[in-house]
């Protein structure tokens, strides 16, 4: 058994986190460039904002048909076949000349993020002897940190400077070269699924994997609840200025990568107790967000533990899901996981925007903390349990 990852292992986990990295990019760049998509396109912001949601659904509904489709495929070759069509997309939204050609293109490149979320993290595990499975995923969710942290400010940037068309150019120029990159240090990595539709009743009748399903859910759903919409919070209750609100969710983003380091560290010690945590801890962020609103110091604190604490929890649910799979099952585990947590996401956003219209805005914490106090309840009752007896 190999006592260290070697340079070749290394380098396959950056050629995969660098793919996490442009795909949570690409996800959430329309939320930036949205004025100016609907201003060259002569719609309102709410008709552009539909890029985001049709984009979330799509996903959603995609990510087990297409899963199923590609179950036989070597990963290598899928992967880079992923990143392919991700890239040919991104070029195509580059080009639109009208708001259908964009939207569609957007749908081609949830396709791609359908299938690449519900291998990524399954590819890394196996790129890596087994003890080091923990270091891998928590690469996986450091690309995703970064993008929070660089991806999303420079995509806004190059938008505002030089047009929306650029940053989505950029994005598929970036992608191209990261094929090559992964077809030289990748390894062959054979699939495991033999996995058809028929299969599906049985998987779905494992009790931890069933309920860790319906946990992935739950965690988004109260998390989007306050998240979705933290940038007008921090503006109208909080009273920041633009510029803190952004270094406060560049912040947010920079802890992710403390909670995938600590997931690394600590998880393979304890892993219920370390879930029990991070769990606790999101509801305690989301609770205390209001009351922390009151000074800057407090608030920026409160949202760094928030962004650590979420990531954790995130990550060790792609690991126990991996964990509780047959092994020609995980990637359609994962993209299981991968459409419940977009599903969550929407009912998140959802009930926040409900919370913010009908309500008051400072109640957005309140009502995401009482969803994860509730989600905490079905982890210890339910999930644990069924874990323990897998």
């Amino acid at each position: 058994m190999e006592d260290k990852l070697t340079i070749r292992n290394w380098m396959s986990l950056i050629g995969l986190t660098c793919s996490t990295f442009i795909f949570n990019t690409s996800e959430f760049i329309p939320i930036g460039l949205l004025t100016d998509i609907a201003r060259d396109f002569a719609i309102t912001d709410t008709k552009a904002g539909m890029l985001i949601s049709v984009y979330a659904f799509a996903v959603m509904i995609l990510s087990l048909p297409l899963m199923i489709l590609v179950s036989r495929f070597e990963l290598k070759k899928l992967i880079s076949s992923v990143i392919l069509v991700f890239a040919v997309f991104q070029i195509s939204s580059a080009m639109s000349t009208s708001y259908v050609m964009l939207m569609i293109s957007r749908i081609g490149v949830a396709c791609s993020h359908a299938i690449f979320w519900s291998i990524v993290a399954p590819l890394a595990v196996r790129t890596v002897p087994t003890q080091f499975k923990n270091v891998a995923l928590s690469m996986i969710a450091t690309g995703t940190s970064i993008a929070m942290i660089f991806g999303l400010p420079i995509g806004r940037i190059i938008g505002l400077q030089i047009g929306w068309r650029m940053t989505f150019l950029y994005i598929g120029i970036f992608a191209f070269a990261l094929i090559i990159y992964i077809l030289s240090v990748l390894p062959i990595v054979p699939s495991r699924g033999n996995f058809s539709l028929h299969k599906l009743p049985i998987l779905l009748k494992r009790p931890a994997l069933s309920r860790l399903f319906v946990l992935a859910f739950a965690v988004a759903t109260s998390y989007y609840t306050g998240y979705s919409y933290i940038e007008p919070f921090l503006k109208q209750i909080a009273g920041m200025q633009d510029s803190w609100i952004t270094a406060t969710l560049m912040i947010f983003g920079g802890m992710g990568i403390l909670g995938s380091l600590c997931f690394s560290k600590f998880y393979s010690i304890n892993p219920f107790r370390f879930m029990s945590i991070a769990l606790l801890s999101l509801c305690g962020c989301l609770i205390l967000l209001h009351a922390s609103s009151f000074h800057s110091v407090t608030i920026i604190l409160l949202c760094a533990l928030w962004g650590m604490t979420f990531t954790a929890s995130n990550v060790t649910l792609q690991a126990e899901t991996i964990n509780c799979s047959p092994l020609d099952a995980t990637a359609v585990s994962t993209s299981i996981f991968s459409g419940l947590t977009n599903l969550g996401i929407a009912c998140g956003t959802y009930i926040g925007g409900t919370v913010y219209t009908h309500f008051s805005l400072s109640g957005i914490g309140y009502v995401g903390g009482i969803l994860a106090l509730l989600t905490f309840i079905y982890w210890i009752k339910r999930v644990v349990p069924a874990m323990k007896n897998k």
